[in-house]
């Protein structure tokens, strides 16, 4: 697993209503962004699809960290919505990395403009410190017990940390 390191002070907000002023820092922002979806989980049958949706998030996540070095630390996949915390470069657009990865998960369940699987836009949260990003990841990481999908929030397969960033 490969490490990534940085942090800053940020605020939240929904992206559709514009990103958030840049401030000067020696690390790109760390941040926790999650996406809405039309819910996938309606019988077995819909986990396939949520595997699906998971192994093309990974190979989109890979792709960004070998070719743009975007690093995606943690994330989860909930039947509705997912959850992952990212971090780029100065010229990192997180809107247009979302619509890719909203796009590469679109192709890979055979969604349709007729049948869209994401709702629009998404919510996103410039972290704090470290304790934020800890405190942040145990909310995010009990979704699916809260949910009653699982008994234990480790039972949950659709998770997993892709990157190590030790620092917010």
């Amino acid at each position: 697993m490969r490490r990534c390191r940085g942090g800053r002070v940020g605020r939240k907000f929904r992206y559709d209503q514009g990103p958030p002023a840049k401030t000067s820092t020696n690390f790109p922002d760390l941040r926790s962004a999650s996406v809405l979806r039309h819910d996938l989980h309606n019988s077995s049958a819909e986990d396939r699809k949520l595997e699906a949706a998971h192994q093309a998030f990974e190979a989109y996540v890979r792709r960004a960290r070998d070719e743009f070095g975007v690093a995606v630390g943690r994330y989860l996949i909930m039947p509705d919505h997912m959850h992952f915390f990212v971090r780029g470069g100065d010229d990192f657009k997180l809107a247009q990395w979302v619509n890719g990865l909203k796009r590469a998960i679109s192709v890979a369940l055979g969604a349709t403009k007729k049948c869209p699987l994401w709702q629009p836009g998404f919510f996103d949260h410039v972290l704090r410190n470290d304790e934020s990003y800890g405190q942040k990841w145990e909310y995010v990481r009990e979704n699916p017990l809260r949910a009653g999908l699982v008994v234990r929030p480790d039972e949950w397969p659709y998770r997993g940390e892709l990157l190590v960033i030790d620092r917010a």
